[in-house]
Parts: C-alpha cells; structure tokens; sequence
C-alpha cells in the first residue's frame, strides 16, 4: 500500500512540475503580451515539497520595480491575473470560461488589451462575460441584458449579432462565440 502511495506522489509530482514549468514560461511570454513589455514570474515557495508549496507571482510592467503583485495598481492586477488565466489556457483549454466583471478595473488601453487577447481564445472556448464595459460589450457575438420596463418587473432580452462584411451582407457568427451578460 505505501509502495502504491509512494508512486501516485512521485508521478503527481512529476506531473505538477511540468505543468508548472509549461504555465510559467507562458505566463512570462503572455505577461510582455499583456503588458507590452516588462518581466514576471512564477516562482514556488518552497521547491523541497511542490506539493504542499505555495506560489508566488512577481511582475515588474514595463518602467516598474519587479514586486510583488500586491503592490500595482487594480488594473494592473487584473492584468496579471488575465496573463496568468490565459497562460493556464494555453496549456488545458476549457470549453467555457465565466468572467464577472474581470474588466471593471480596466482603463481603455487596457480594455483594448484585454478584448485583443479574448479574440485570439474564442476559437477555443466560449466565453460568457458579465459585464458593463461598452468595449468588452461590442466583441460579443450574443448579448443578455435585463431591463425594467415597468417599475418592479424585470424582464431578461437577449439580442444576437451577426459579423457583417459589408453594408448588405450578413454572415454567420464566428466558430468561438464571446457571449456577454450585462447585469444592472
């Protein structure tokens, strides 16, 4: 029985290592995507037992001290984490991911950031955002809004939209879909 307990933590190990050492050098290239530059990293706390360990993520954006991510701005914050999502995607993609309000904290730049890697993941996974940022809004392929009509009645709409190439013509939503829920 120990013998069998040994190997599952030797092959769990293993396997954690390499999935972290794929995260972090994704982690570091999607940072400077991110960021358009800078530096951050991965690093575990205590390396003897990587099981057990902790996780510490460092960033230094571009004109910054390297620090600890405590230390930036909200935006800045929720970039990192938006780095650290996707970095993790590139290595086990979901088929759907939920954001709540994971923009509110972003200015436009950053939003324009945001919305530019969102695009490049659709293909993969369907995203479904709440959300009350104009810009994040006009990517999606479906919205989901409520709205009160009438003073104390609810009532939930939802609107698709197509791509279109030209005034005329219509095409069909992309393969990835981002659909958007606005909630008031």
């Amino acid at each position: 029985m120990l013998e069998i307990i040994n190997r599952i933590n030797v092959q769990t190990r293993q396997m954690f290592v390499e999935t972290f050492e794929k995260v972090r050098d994704n982690f570091r290239a999607m940072f400077v995507e991110v960021f358009g530059g800078g530096k951050a990293d991965l690093i575990l706390v205590d390396e003897n037992d990587v099981l057990e360990s902790g996780i510490d993520i460092v960033a230094r954006p571009p004109g910054k001290q390297l620090q600890s991510i405590t230390l930036l701005s909200g935006g800045e914050q929720t970039m990192v984490a938006v780095a650290l999502l996707f970095s993790i995607y590139q290595v086990k993609p979901s088929p759907f991911c939920v954001l709540d309000e994971l923009d509110a904290a972003l200015d436009e730049a950053n939003i324009n950031r945001f919305v530019k890697l969102l695009q490049r993941f659709i293909s993969h996974s369907q995203f479904i955002i709440i959300t009350h940022n104009k810009r994040t809004i006009g990517m999606a392929d479906v919205l989901y809004g409520v709205t009160m009509q009438e003073h104390g009645v609810s009532k939930i709409v939802s609107v698709k939209f197509h791509k279109t190439e030209g005034p005329e013509a219509a095409a069909p939503a992309s393969e990835g879909t981002a659909d958007v829920v606005m909630a008031k």
